[in-house]
């Protein structure tokens, strides 16, 4: 009689660990965390590329990105920063990823200010500019922003939205 009841004990212990092993493994393989599927700077970059003309526009760097949107790059995981090769032409585009969510309103707060101040400089000066920069595509995404003043802003949008 007392070797069933260890024999029983020894099943329901063996039972209790391998609903345990499966529910630590279970909780392990859900889905994938936001920012794992989130695409890289990179792939937005090609995709942007790929559905908008660039030619007209050079690439920038941290030190521009600083200038224009008071954006310090060391609070950045990535960014893309186009602008117009000529001072008279207000095209931008600004793809910025990042290290901390949070500070998304901070930043769409700083490029309005940029805006804000194109439309000043265009209003008056070169009024299809001035169109531009009034239509112009701001909004976010988890930890990117995007920013777009082009003739092609909405293709550049959608590829950015297709990208997530």
């Amino acid at each position: 009689m007392r070797t069933s009841w260890k024999r029983t004990r020894a099943l329901l212990a063996s039972i209790l660990a391998v609903v345990a092993a499966i529910a630590l493994l279970s909780g392990c393989g859900g889905k994938a965390d936001k920012n794992d599927a989130a695409p890289s700077i990179e792939e937005l970059g090609t995709k942007i590329e790929q559905a908008a003309d660039l030619k007209e526009m050079k690439q920038r760097d941290g030190e521009k990105l600083q200038k224009l949107y008071k954006i310090d790059p060391d609070n950045l995981d990535g960014f893309i920063l186009y602008t117009s090769t000529s001072n008279v032409r207000a095209d931008e585009l600004a793809v910025i990823k990042l290290k901390d969510a949070r500070q998304t309103e901070q930043v769409q707060k700083n490029i309005e200010q940029r805006i804000a101040a194109q439309k000043i400089k265009f209003k008056d000066y070169r009024p299809e500019e001035y169109f531009l920069v009034e239509n112009h595509v701001l909004k976010s995404k988890g930890p990117f922003v995007f920013f777009a003043v082009s003739k092609e802003a909405k293709q550049m949008e959608q590829a950015f939205d297709g990208a997530f």
